[in-house]
């Protein structure tokens, strides 16, 4: 079946953690982490519409300032969701320029700090020198962002400061089959974004859509049209950067990235350099193994791997997936 969401690893193993992961149905992008962005082409980079940021070290988001240059003067929301005090690292990026010719744009940037039992919200508008506004609080359960096809959810964990993990759960996954479509009498069209849409947002079965047949529209219920799909479990995508490896960060990640479909992970040393990734709270690709073997994830994928491995990067995939593989 042909996958509505794709993720790719923005950079290569020794470079700036950024995860791009494009929604094809809406022709819309999100980001997990925002380390250098340079690499993604412009076109790629406009359809994001929300940024979670783990932590804000620079390696994780110093890209926030070349997106911005590309969407400075578009009439855009974008939305970033990072740990507590991320709108104060906004803020002072925004401060660093002068906004003097913005009054017109329509640049909008919404800022969540996520905390254990709450969220605040902040806003930026370019019409306002993105002067911070408090906006409120709501409560948190775990769950950053929901809409009608998918979720992302987060934990906060332990990198000496808060570092926010994150999953996103397609709610379930819809494809088309082409020979009802033609048995139908029907064609292929735009009006098929209607009707997946219509099934996420669970319409009323009688509800009625205009399809194009090829002796002109017709009003056909939802119910009918049903049969030209067919349903399956949504894709799982979690991803896990800056963590030191103890019994509260494994318990929670574990939650977090259970049954993945493809699991994200650092693995930024070898376990013999154990003592180096507890001083600087990292997973070794031992750890990160072991985690992604309790967690029964389908698909591993190591990162952000430390400099010092350049000249043999396989020994930390070789470790990773000897603990994964363990019986």
């Amino acid at each position: 079946m042909k996958p509505l969401i794709h993720s790719s690893l923005v950079n290569g193993p020794f470079d700036d953690p950024a995860l791009y992961i494009e929604i094809k149905w809406e022709k819309r992008a999100i980001l997990f982490d925002a380390g250098d962005l340079r690499v993604l082409n412009p076109g790629k980079l406009i359809k994001v519409s929300d940024i979670f940021i783990s932590h804000a070290h620079m390696d994780h988001f110093s890209g926030f300032d070349y997106l911005l240059r590309l969407i400075l003067a578009r009439d855009k929301k974008l939305r970033i969701f990072g740990p507590a005090e991320i709108s104060e690292r906004v803020e002072g990026k925004l401060k660093g320029y002068t906004w003097n010719l913005t009054s017109d744009y329509g640049l909008k940037i919404e800022v969540i700090e996520v905390y254990p039992s709450n969220l605040l919200f902040f806003e930026f508008h370019a019409t306002e020198g993105f002067k911070k506004i408090y906006r409120g609080s709501a409560p948190f359960d775990g769950t950053l962002l929901e809409e009608s096809f998918f979720r992302i959810e987060s934990a906060i964990l332990d990198h000496s400061i808060p570092c926010l993990g994150f999953s996103l759960k397609e709610r379930f996954h819809i494809n088309v089959i082409k020979e009802e479509i033609e048995g139908m009498g029907l064609t292929v069209g735009p009006w098929l974004k209607e009707l997946k849409k219509s099934i996420w947002e669970e319409m009323e079965d009688d509800f009625p859509l205009e399809v194009p047949t090829s002796s002109g529209l017709r009003i056909i219920p939802l119910y009918e049209l049903k049969r030209l799909v067919r349903i399956s479990e949504g894709q799982k995508i979690s991803y896990i950067v800056d963590v030191v490896f103890n019994e509260n960060n494994v318990e929670s990640i574990v939650k977090l990235i259970k049954g993945s479909d493809i699991f994200y992970c650092e693995a930024s040393y070898l376990h013999e350099d154990l003592d180096k990734a507890r001083e600087r709270f990292h997973l070794t690709a031992k750890q990160a193994g072991y985690i992604a073997r309790l967690g029964e994830v389908k698909k591993f994928i190591i990162f952000h791997f430390s400099p010092r491995y350049r000249h043999c990067p396989e020994k930390l995939y070789d470790e990773a997936n000897r603990e994964l593989t363990k019986s």
